[in-house]
C-alpha cells in the first residue's frame, strides 16, 4: 500500500514534451509520513498536474517538488490527506548479485513481482547521465518507471528507472530493469526539501545526446537551442576528446565534461565530421534553466 500510481501532465511547450511526452504515468513510493513521494525524475520534470492514485485512498493531487538529475530520483508532495505507510530505506550498498527482491509498482500485490539482483555495476545514459553502481535486476517489470525495489525485510532499496535489453553469449536477449539504489538519497534529501534540486553549482551540461558506435562517441541528437546545438555541432559528429583528452565511452565523456567546471564553463571538444577534424569550444549551460518550473496551485 506504500506503492502508489503516478499521473503527470507537462505542458506541450516544456522543454522536455518532445522527448518525454506531456502524459507521464509510473508509480512512487511514500517515504514520509505527510505524504512525501519519491518517485524518477523523468515523470515529473516540468510537470503541470500531478495525481496520486491509490487503492486506499483513490485520487490525491500532488505538487513536483523536487527533480535531481545526477541520481534522477523525483519528489512529489500529496496535496490533500494522504495516511498511508512510508517504507523505511533499507541497505541498497549490501545488494549483491543473486539477492531476491520485490519490485513493486502502483496497484496492490497484482503489480508486483519476485525479481534478482543481475549485476551492480556503473551505467551511463546518453543524455549526459552517469551513476555509479546501479542495480540491475530481473525479471523486468513491465511498469518499471518510478517502481519500488523492496527487500525481503521490506524495506525500500531503489527506485525504478529503466528497461534494457542485453543479449547473452548464445545470442538471446534478456530483459531487465535498472534501478536507483536508495542509498543515494539520504546525502542530497534536505537540499531536496528546502531548495528542490542540489544546493551547489549546476553540472557543465552540453545539450547532446551521444552513443558508443563501434568503439566511437557518436552524437545522435542535440536539444534544441542548447549549448551543443549554438556551438555548430551536428548529429553525426564523432567526438574525439574532450580538453585534449581522448575519449573511449559515454561515462568517460560526461566525467571529463563535469570535471572542466560547472555550468557557464567552456568545454572544448575535438570532433571529426566527415574526413576533417576540428575543435568546437562549447559554453555548458544549466540544463535546470532550460526547464519550465511547475507551479504550486
Amino acid at each position: 500500500s506504500a506503492v502508489v500510481g503516478l499521473r503527470a501532465q507537462a505542458p506541450a511547450d516544456g522543454f522536455t514534451a518532445a522527448t518525454l511526452g506531456t502524459e507521464r504515468m509510473g508509480s512512487g513510493v511514500v517515504i514520509g509520513e505527510k505524504g512525501l513521494v519519491l518517485t524518477v525524475g523523468y515523470l515529473i520534470v516540468e510537470a503541470e498536474m500531478v495525481w496520486l492514485n491509490s487503492r486506499d485512498m483513490g485520487a490525491v493531487p500532488g505538487h513536483a517538488l523536487a527533480y535531481d538529475q545526477e541520481t534522477g530520483f523525483g519528489l512529489v508532495q500529496a496535496l490533500g490527506p494522504f495516511p498511508l505507510p512510508a517504507l523505511p530505506f533499507g541497505d541498497s550498498a549490501a545488494l549483491a548479485p543473486g539477492d531476491a527482491a520485490i519490485l513493486a509498482a502502483g496497484g496492490g500485490r497484482r503489480h508486483a513481482i519476485e525479481t534478482r539482483v543481475v549485476g551492480r555495476e556503473e551505467f551511463a545514459g546518453y543524455w549526459e547521465y552517469v551513476l555509479e553502481q546501479a542495480v540491475f535486476t530481473a525479471p523486468a517489470h513491465p511498469f518499471w518507471g518510478g517502481s519500488a525495489l523492496i527487500g525481503a525485510d521490506g524495506k525500500l532499496l531503489g527506485v525504478g528507472s529503466l528497461t534494457l535489453q542485453r543479449g547473452d553469449e548464445k545470442g538471446r536477449r534478456h530483459d531487465m530493469n535498472m534501478v536507483v539504489p536508495i542509498d543515494r538519497l539520504p546525502p542530497i534529501l534536505d537540499d531536496l526539501l528546502t531548495y528542490g534540486r542540489l544546493n551547489r553549482p549546476a553540472r557543465a551540461w552540453l545539450g547532446l545526446y551521444a552513443m558508443e558506435s563501434d568503439d566511437t562517441l557518436v552524437i545522435g541528437g542535440l536539444a534544441d537551442r542548447g549549448p551543443a546545438e549554438r556551438a555548430g555541432l551536428r548529429p553525426g559528429d564523432r567526438i574525439l576528446a574532450v580538453e585534449g583528452e581522448e575519449i573511449g565511452d559515454l561515462a568517460g565523456l560526461w566525467r571529463r565534461v563535469w570535471a572542466v567546471g560547472p555550468a557557464g564553463s567552456l568545454v572544448t571538444l575535438r570532433i571529426a565530421r566527415d574526413d576533417a577534424e576540428f575543435e568546437a569550444t562549447i559554453t555548458s549551460g544549466d540544463r535546470a534553466r532550460f526547464l519550465k518550473t511547475p507551479r504550486l496551485h
